[in-house]
């Protein structure tokens, strides 16, 4: 049996999709019963031990920081003998050095694999659903805050991701590691003219002149040290970063090409429209 954990979040979901389309047969791990939700479902919290009897794949989605959920996974999963987790990281962990947001995946990462089940590792770039963080600003005043300025990166779609991750839960002979990006690297202000443009709304982009400035908008009420430390780290080294990453992998593992940020907005144009 499989097993989906983060079945309610923006890959969880998709893949929760993806594997209903493919036909598959499995279960997602939720805390409480979900009507909304169509799997199977246990119930069971990465907080405690977990009893996962009869799964023999595992999807790992693991929130926040720290490693004790992973440590619950990794230690219910041997017990129940577990024969493949595969684990959404971060392109982070590419980093050199590497910041704070990627050792905190690393550790996980390092975890798994000391734990002797074979595993592959999902090493995504940001999501383009991270798009309704905007919304506040754009309700407010119809502008976008940009902390990033000419840094460039590959967004991209949780659909994708969640393919990628059906196809390695399901096939044979995958790679320990994917990096997995969107098909282009754009700057914010390239990302807020396109979504403009899908929705029909001229948007003003207005530059934050340090991270620290960015911290403090996210978190008005104060963000706990550690996070907001890699939040700036991270901010600065995508400010630094005018290339941007961009892989294949959702092209070579699912055999079709990555949706476009462009081809994202549209598909949900109506529901940004109304949010916004």
């Amino acid at each position: 049996m499989l097993l989906v954990t983060g079945a309610t979040g923006h890959v969880g979901r998709a893949l929760v999709d993806e594997l209903n389309r493919r036909g598959a047969a499995f279960r997602a791990l939720v805390r409480t019963p979900r009507p909304d939700l169509p799997a199977e479902q246990q119930l069971g919290d990465l907080d405690g031990p977990l009893d996962l009897r009869g799964v023999d794949k595992l999807f790992l989605l693991v929130p926040g920081t720290g490693l004790t959920h992973t440590t619950n996974v990794v230690t219910a999963a041997r017990t129940a003998g577990v024969r493949r987790i595969v684990y959404l990281s971060s392109y982070a962990v590419l980093g050199d050095p590497v910041p704070a947001m990627g050792r905190w995946h690393h550790e996980r990462e390092q975890l798994i694999l000391g734990s002797g089940i074979p595993a592959t590792f999902l090493r995504a770039t940001g999501f383009m659903t991270n798009t309704t963080d905007w919304l506040p600003t754009i309700r407010a005043g119809g502008y976008v805050l940009d902390p990033i300025g000419p840094g460039r990166a590959a967004p991209v779609d949780p659909a994708d991701i969640a393919a990628v991750a059906a196809a390695v839960l399901l096939e044979d002979g995958h790679e320990p590691w994917y990096t997995i990006t969107g098909p282009e690297t754009l700057t914010l202000a390239e990302q807020v003219a396109i979504l403009g443009a899908s929705i029909g709304r001229t948007l003003e982009v207005r530059p934050i002149e340090t991270p620290e400035d960015a911290v403090r908008f996210r978190y008005p009420d104060g963000a706990p040290p550690e996070l907001a430390a890699a939040i700036v780290e991270g901010l600065q080294l995508m400010r630094a970063d005018t290339v941007g990453l961009r892989t294949d992998v959702v092209r070579r593992v699912t055999g079709r090409e990555p949706r476009t940020y462009a081809e994202w907005c549209s598909a949900h144009s109506d529901v940004l429209g109304k949010g916004f």
